[in-house]
């Protein structure tokens, strides 16, 4: 047993039951790293060339155009996301409404204040 995690959080360790919103310079390399981990459930980009170059290297994960789509996913539980800085405020707080985990690359924000009201 792994110290201090409990039956269940190890249990959602082997869940696929992550999504990754945006594929480009930095969310590739995110998608290779929870696709490792095995918990990579759909990859999400509004780009179909992006979507089609990662279909090639994870063909079992889910491929999404449609943001939305992820959020009203239930079997998605938690939403990395790896888009424009301009957009991650935004794309946070819908996560978060929708009851999911959030990981945002750098920079969180681009305001203080959005930082603040987002934690």
């Amino acid at each position: 047993m792994e110290a201090g995690l409990d039956e269940v959080e190890r249990a959602s360790m082997n869940d696929r039951n992550i999504a990754v919103v945006g594929c480009g310079y930095w969310g590739k390399n995110l998608v290779r790293n929870f696709a490792e981990l095995g918990v990579l459930n759909t990859i999400c980009d509004t780009d179909p060339e992006a979507l089609s170059q990662l279909e090639n290297l994870y063909p079992d994960i889910n491929r999404e155009r449609s943001f939305e789509s992820v959020l009203a996913n239930h079997g998605i539980k938690g939403v990395v996301i790896s888009t424009p800085a301009a957009l991650h405020y935004s794309m946070a707080k819908q996560a978060l409404v929708a009851g999911k985990d959030v990981f945002v690359e750098k920079p969180f924000t681009l305001k203080s204040a959005e930082a603040q009201e987002l934690v």
